[in-house]
């Protein structure tokens, strides 16, 4: 695997700190990785962007590349139109990802919001792009209430594109889960028909390097570079 697309089941549900932990993971085993983001919508003044925190996480090492930045929160294909600039097409991002991959043993990109939200007028999407690439795609997903359906329905939209869930991993896992969330443990990968591939700690983001970096092999499936054990992971939390 040389190019991964990262998408969620939504907005705000982690997929910026699990792309991080990908990445310091992989850094961790020796490889070379890059961080590609299609498209930064609505940065506040002084933030950091995608791309940024990344690397404010993991310490540096990566080659973080962003192909457009819009002013305003929305989805890109919305925010290109209003501030009168040019969007991103998916050629674009597998051009992109293409050359990066040529020069690094690992190349992420991290879409924005969820796999189907448009990049252009044409609808031009994240799975475009992973389509092109040929990629696997990694699905972030809620911990709580209504993630099943939204897993389901992110999965089930890249079979139909004949794509492939490469995994779905927990963008932000609670101190103290619920019932619901210690349930979906066991239950996503039932409804996705994909493995479960990590748990990313609540309030992981807040981490300063070094400590993210040496941290975050812990919570992801070997399968990632990482090794956290899945099997025991969900076994205890279906007994607490």
């Amino acid at each position: 695997m040389t190019v991964l697309v990262v998408t969620g089941t939504g907005t705000e549900i982690g997929k910026t700190v699990t792309t991080a932990a990908v990445a310091a993971a992989a850094l961790a085993a020796g490889r070379s990785v890059a961080v590609l983001k299609p498209a930064q919508t609505g940065l506040a003044p002084g933030e950091l962007s995608d791309v940024e925190e990344v690397t404010r996480l993991v310490g540096g090492g990566v080659t973080a590349v962003e192909l457009a930045r819009y002013p305003e929160p929305l989805a890109p294909a919305t925010a290109a139109l209003r501030a009168g600039l040019p969007p991103v097409r998916p050629h674009e991002v597998a051009d992109a990802a293409a050359k990066l991959a040529a020069e690094h043993d690992l190349v992420l990109v991290e879409g924005a919001g969820g796999l189907l939200v448009r990049f252009d007028a044409d609808g031009g999407t994240l799975a475009d792009a992973a389509r092109l690439l040929g990629a696997p795609v990694l699905v972030v997903a809620a911990a709580g209430l209504g993630t099943l359906n939204t897993t389901a329905l992110t999965t089930e939209a890249l079979r139909a594109r004949d794509l492939t869930p490469f995994g779905v991993v927990v963008g932000s896992w609670p101190e103290r889960p619920g019932l619901a969330a210690r349930c979906n443990l066991a239950d996503l990968p039932e409804v996705s028909g994909a493995p479960l591939l990590g748990t990313v700690p609540e309030g992981a983001g807040a981490l300063a390097h070094p400590a993210f970096r040496t941290s975050a092999p812990g919570w992801l499936d070997p399968e990632l570079g990482g090794t956290w054990d899945g099997a025991a992971f969900v076994a205890g939390a279906s007994a607490s």
